[in-house]
């Protein structure tokens, strides 16, 4: 008579005889101060209940060459513990250590689910809905590179990049040593062009942004693999074709860098012009300005439209749940920042669009949030603007935008309000309304492949108030260093159980 298999979530101290049927979802191994070695994994049964699994140094060469990622086996016998982990990567409160008794049987389980991550959501991360002591998978694209250190004596690489959802959210992700080497080793590679989405496993949280463990964390980049590819192929076409930017203060701090300086390639294939050449625009095309937030162009659309709750697309109706070109199912969609606002350089004027991720990384907060807190506050009329809301305006920044005569406006595709940045733009590039026409004209200085002449964009309506859908448009710089040190001692790189051996 054979023994009956166990379920992970029934898993407690009460015996050692336990009979499990997983999937070994990770494994890793881990070093210690003293140099003593054991490994680790997580492993997930039929239901997709997951623990956490130890096995001691005394039973490492055992189990070493036989335990393989993704395999699904039949485990007998082991201790059960608290999960006294000093990170944990999962929610069951025990944990499992092999025995000098225990058992092992690769054999194919076909009703255990595949091998999968378990992504946090930035917008929870934003809104500080994480656990202290809790690791989590992360995914997003590379929106901008906003500081390098490189290894010199008394400091260790690590690279600190802004992430963005396929909701627009945005956090800090810090990479550290050789996750920050790779990550570089990748970007400065000729062959890789276009937008980068990363996925970082067992990353650990703090205040609003993420870093890599020591030991355990997995870094992919651009890896074909079904969870990055269909990240990838719901960003917008024109963020696919983008490779993120560095600011002007990572540049200052390592000597290496792609081909072309971050100012180059903002301004990359667009006509560079004062605000007041706007209003000759005869054709929808892609330009570079220097200009002043001024004041909210109020309309009947107010500060908001409600969306998909995972691309960026505007709801066909947002009390009706609908299923989306995306392919999400949206139950109920979600409020998203499309705000209009007086754009002032002198005494020329034009109205701006901004999107729902331009604003959430200036603001810091989402419009779902934002939203649901004036509710909670009593306040339920969507035409009213928040308090918060003016933190948009009275900024001196670069603006790389379409401009669209046939609606008088200019949607944004990319900002930067660092003071350096703006300085070199409107020195380098802005041109005013007395020069030439030859003048007037002036683009990015040809160098290579890069090409030089202006472009014209077809119409899209994307920004049309009475269009359908809303994308938000591409953006390599969400909101450049503001001079501001990031305090990586204080945030620190984090670790499993020892500082050797990561993963990548």
């Amino acid at each position: 008579m054979s023994r009956k298999v166990d379920s992970v979530k029934d898993i407690n101290d009460s015996k050692e005889t336990w009979r499990l049927a997983v999937r070994i979802m990770d494994v890793w191994s881990v070093v210690n101060n003293k140099g003593i070695e054991h490994l680790e994994m997580i492993v997930m049964d039929s239901l997709g209940d997951r623990i956490q699994v130890l096995i001691r140094h005394d039973h490492l060469l055992k189990w070493k060459e036989i335990i393989k990622e993704n395999m699904t086996c039949i485990i007998n016998n082991g201790s059960v513990y608290n999960n006294d982990f000093q990170w944990k990567v999962c929610d069951h409160s025990k944990k499992f250590v092999f025995l000098g008794g225990t058992t092992m049987k690769a054999i194919e389980l076909q009703n255990i689910p595949p091998k999968g991550y378990f992504f946090k959501d930035f917008g929870e991360i934003l809104q500080g809905k994480c656990k202290t002591d809790r690791l989590e998978d992360i995914i997003g694209a590379v929106s901008e590179i906003n500081h390098i250190q490189s290894n010199t004596q008394g400091k260790k690489v690590v690279v600190s990049v802004v992430l963005k959802d396929l909701k627009g959210n945005c956090i800090n992700c810090n990479l550290w040593e050789i996750y920050g080497s790779k990550f570089l080793a990748y970007y400065n590679d000729p062959k890789n062009n276009g937008a980068i989405v990363i996925l970082l496993t067992h990353a650990m949280v703090k205040d609003g942004q993420v870093s890599n463990a020591w030991s355990g964390s997995k870094l992919l980049i651009n890896e074909d693999i079904p969870e990055i590819q269909d990240f990838m192929s719901k960003l917008p076409t024109n963020e696919q074709k983008e490779k993120p930017t560095q600011s002007a203060k990572s540049l200052s701090n390592w000597s290496g860098g792609s081909q072309y300086s971050p100012v180059e390639r903002f301004v990359h294939n667009a006509k560079c012009m004062s605000l007041s050449q706007f209003c000759k625009i005869k054709h929808e095309t892609l330009c570079v300005t220097v200009a002043t937030t001024l004041k909210f162009a109020v309309s009947k659309y107010g500060w908001f439209c409600y969306g998909c709750t995972r691309c960026s697309s505007k709801a066909p109706n947002p009390e009706k749940a609908y299923e989306c070109s995306c392919g999400q199912k949206v139950e109920q969609p979600i409020p998203r920042y499309k705000i209009e606002i007086y754009i002032s350089n002198g005494k020329s004027k034009y109205r701006f669009v901004f999107w729902d991720s331009e604003c959430a990384a200036i603001l810091g907060m989402t419009a779902e949030f934002m939203h649901n807190s004036m509710v909670e506050n009593g306040e339920d009329d969507p035409m009213v603007y928040p308090d918060e809301l003016e933190m948009l305006l009275n900024k001196k920044m670069t603006f790389r935008v379409k401009v669209q005569p046939t609606f008088s406006q200019a949607s944004v595709w990319k900002l930067c309000d660092d003071e350096v940045f703006v300085k070199e733009i409107e020195n380098d590039y802005i041109v005013e309304d007395n020069q030439s026409k030859t003048e007037y004209a002036k683009l990015v200085p040809n160098k290579e492949n890069l090409e030089t002449s202006a472009q014209t964009l077809s119409a899209s309506g994307e920004n049309d108030p009475e269009s359908i859908i809303l994308m938000t448009p591409a953006k390599d710089v969400v909101i450049a260093d503001k001079g501001e040190e990031v305090d990586f001692e204080a945030f620190g790189a984090t670790q499993l159980s020892a500082p050797n051996h990561p993963r990548n």
